[in-house]
C-alpha cells in the first residue's frame, strides 16, 4: 500500500519571506505558517505580498488545521487572508496566538477563527498528522519547531531557529527532542536556510544588552530604537536598558503599541509602570530622559523612521541630538531603502547606529556551524532546505552532502514544486502556481506584474496624454488636440515638444487615419527621435 506524503511549498522557498507550507496525505492537508513578504524596490505602490495559495482554494474542505511556528510577520502576516477562504483550526503557542489575535483584530476579524493555544512539548492530532511542538531559540519568544508524524513517516519541520546557549529568556532550543527524533528515525528534515552562506555561529542575543548599554550611556539626547513590531525580545532588552539608565520608554505606532500591550498582558514583556509613558508625555519630557521604540528598521517610507527621514512624521520630528538605533539587518532587497533612510537621518542631524557599527542586532537564524549541528543531531534520511533565496538553498544542500546525506536524497526546490515522500523515498511531483499575490490597499491580487511594470515605466519615463474630439460625420477635429505631459520633460522642453506632437496628430487625422494605435505608434516614434526617451503615450478619442 502506498503511503504518500505530498509536501507543497507555497511560499518561502526561493525567497526570504511569505513562508507557507502544505503537507497533504490522502484527503487531508496540514498548513504550516502563512506569512507576508515586503515588496522589492521595483514593486511600486505594493503594500506587501502574500503567498499564492490557489492550490488550496478547491481543497479548503480538506484542510484539517493550520500550525504556526512563531509570531513574525513572514509567518503570520497572511493569516487574515487565509482565514477568509479557509475555515480550519489554528494551533500556536501563547505569544504567537496573542500576535495572531492582534492581527485579526486590526483586520476587523476579532473573535473569528478556531484558535487553539498549545505549549512547547505538546502533541496535537490534526487529521492523520501527529504534530509535536518543541521549543527553539529565535529572535522572538515562544518559537517552535515541529515533528510531523503521518503514515508516510516522521518529518521534522525546523522553521526559523538558532542554537543560542545563552538566550535572553533563559530557554534554549530543545536539543533532547531533536535527539529523540533521531532515535526514532527522521525520514525528512526541512530546515531554515537564511544564513546558509554565513560561516561560524550566530552570536547570542545576550550580546545586544551591553551594546545597548553603550548607546544609552553616550547618547546626549533622545534615543529612538527602530525594530519590527513583533520583536518582543528586543522590546524587553530596550525596556531593561531604559530602566538601568533611568529613562522613560514610549512605544510608538499602532502595531508597536498593540503588540507591547498584548505582550505585557501575557507576561512576555515586563516594563515597570513608572518607566512606561505615552508618546504625548514623552515628547514633552527632557530629551535625555526619553527612549522611543518604533517601527521602520527597513527604511519603509510609510513607517515612523521613514517619515522622520523625510521630515513628514506628524507627532514628532528629529532633534539635533537624537540617536537613532536601527535594530535589524536589512532584509535582502531592502538594502537600498535602508541606506537611503540612514543618509537622510544623518542629513537631518541625527546620529544613526546600525548593525555595521555596533552589535545592536544579531540574526535570529542559524549560521553554518549550527546548521551542521542540526543535521548531526537529527540524522535525517532525506533533506529539503527551505526559507531562503535559491543560492541559500543550494549552499544548505551542499552542506548536507558534506554531512553525509547522499545527493539523491536531497531536493532543492522553489515555490510550487511539489515534493513526494512515498515508501521512504523522496521524489519530485508536479508544479503548481507559486508566485506573488500583491496587496495594494484593499486590492488583493488585482494588481499583477503587468500593472507593477506599468508603474515602473511611468515612474521612469513619464506619461503623455492626447485628448481628441472628432466630428462623427466628417471625421475632422472639432478643436486642436489637447496634450498633457507629466514626469516626461521639463516645462520648457514641453513647450517646444507639444506643438510638434500636435502637428503630427493633426496630420494623421487629416490624412484620414483616426485609430488610436496608429496615433500612439507615430507619437512614440516622434518623441523617441526628439528626446531618445519612451514615455507612456495614451490617446482618448471621442466622436461627437
Amino acid at each position: 500500500m502506498s503511503k504518500k506524503l505530498r509536501i507543497i511549498p507555497i511560499g518561502g522557498l526561493g525567497e526570504v519571506g511569505k513562508n507557507m507550507m502544505a503537507y497533504e496525505y490522502g484527503d487531508n492537508i496540514l498548513i504550516v505558517d502563512a506569512g507576508i513578504m515586503f515588496p522589492e524596490n521595483d514593486m511600486l505602490g505594493v503594500d506587501y505580498i502574500i503567498p499564492d495559495f490557489q492550490y488550496l482554494r478547491d481543497k479548503t474542505h480538506l484542510v484539517r488545521g493550520i500550525v504556526v511556528t512563531h509570531g513574525h510577520e513572514d509567518h503570520i502576516g497572511a493569516i487574515p487572508h487565509v482565514l477568509r477562504e479557509i475555515s480550519a483550526p489554528i494551533y500556536a503557542t501563547p505569544l504567537t496566538m496573542g500576535l495572531i489575535e492582534v492581527k485579526l483584530a486590526r483586520n476587523k476579524m476579532a473573535g473569528q477563527g478556531d484558535l487553539h493555544t498549545v505549549q512547547a512539548g505538546d502533541k496535537v492530532k490534526v487529521g492523520p498528522f501527529d504534530v509535536e511542538f518543541f521549543h527553539v531559540c529565535h529572535s522572538i519568544p515562544d518559537a517552535v519547531g515541529l515533528g510531523i508524524t503521518s503514515p508516510a513517516g516522521l518529518v521534522v519541520h525546523m522553521s526559523d531557529y538558532k542554537f543560542d546557549h545563552t538566550p535572553v529568556d533563559g530557554w534554549p532550543t530543545d536539543y533532547a527532542k531533536l535527539a529523540e527524533f533521531s532515535q526514532r528515525g527522521v525520514d525528512l528534515l526541512l530546515a531554515d536556510s537564511t544564513n546558509a552562506s554565513r560561516p561560524g555561529w550566530t552570536p547570542s542575543e545576550m550580546v545586544i544588552g551591553p551594546a545597548l548599554d553603550n548607546v544609552f550611556e553616550s547618547a546626549p539626547g533622545r534615543i529612538i530604537v527602530a525594530s519590527f513590531a513583533s520583536q518582543i525580545s528586543r522590546m524587553q532588552q530596550v525596556a531593561d536598558a531604559a530602566v538601568k539608565h533611568d529613562r522613560k520608554i514610549a512605544f510608538v505606532g499602532m502595531s508597536m503599541v498593540d503588540n507591547s500591550k498584548m505582550a505585557r498582558k501575557m507576561g512576555y514583556l515586563e516594563v515597570p509602570e513608572k518607566t512606561l509613558v505615552s508618546l504625548e508625555q514623552a515628547v514633552g519630557m527632557p530629551a535625555k530622559d526619553v527612549v522611543l521604540m518604533c517601527t521602520g528598521s527597513q527604511g519603509e517610507p510609510s513607517s515612523i523612521i521613514g517619515r522622520l527621514a523625510t521630515g513628514t512624521n506628524r507627532h514628532f520630528g528629529l532633534k539635533p541630538d537624537d540617536t537613532i538605533v536601527l535594530s535589524s539587518h536589512p532584509i535582502p532587497g531592502n538594502e537600498e531603502s535602508v541606506n537611503k533612510a540612514i543618509n537622510s537621518l544623518f542629513r537631518r542631524g541625527a546620529d544613526v547606529i546600525y548593525d555595521a557599527l555596533a552589535p545592536i542586532h544579531v540574526s535570529g537564524h542559524a549560521s553554518q556551524e549550527e546548521m551542521k549541528l542540526l543535521l548531526n543531531l537529527v540524522r535525517p534520511k532525506h533533506f529539503v532546505p527551505m526559507h531562503g533565496e535559491f543560492h541559500m538553498l543550494k549552499h544548505h544542500s551542499r552542506m548536507a552532502q558534506e554531512m553525509g546525506i547522499p545527493a539523491e536524497n536531497i531536493q532543492v526546490v522553489e515555490n510550487g514544486q511539489v515534493v513526494v515522500l512515498n515508501n521512504k523515498k523522496l521524489s519530485l511531483g508536479e508544479r503548481i502556481p507559486g508566485g506573488y499575490v500583491f496587496v495594494d490597499g484593499h486590492s488583493i491580487g488585482d494588481v499583477d506584474y503587468d500593472v507593477v511594470r506599468d508603474r515602473e515605466r511611468l515612474s521612469r519615463n513619464g506619461i503623455l496624454v492626447i485628448d481628441l474630439n472628432l466630428d462623427k460625420f466628417t471625421g475632422r477635429l472639432m478643436h486642436d488636440p489637447e496634450i498633457i505631459t507629466r514626469g516626461f520633460v521639463s516645462p520648457e522642453e514641453a513647450e517646444r515638444l507639444i506643438p510638434i506632437v500636435r502637428k503630427k496628430v493633426v496630420d494623421i487625422i487629416d490624412g484620414g487615419l483616426d485609430d488610436e494605435k496608429t496615433i500612439i505608434n507615430a507619437v512614440r516614434s516622434l518623441l523617441y527621435n526628439e528626446t531618445k526617451r519612451r514615455p507612456m503615450v495614451f490617446v482618448t478619442l471621442s466622436k461627437v
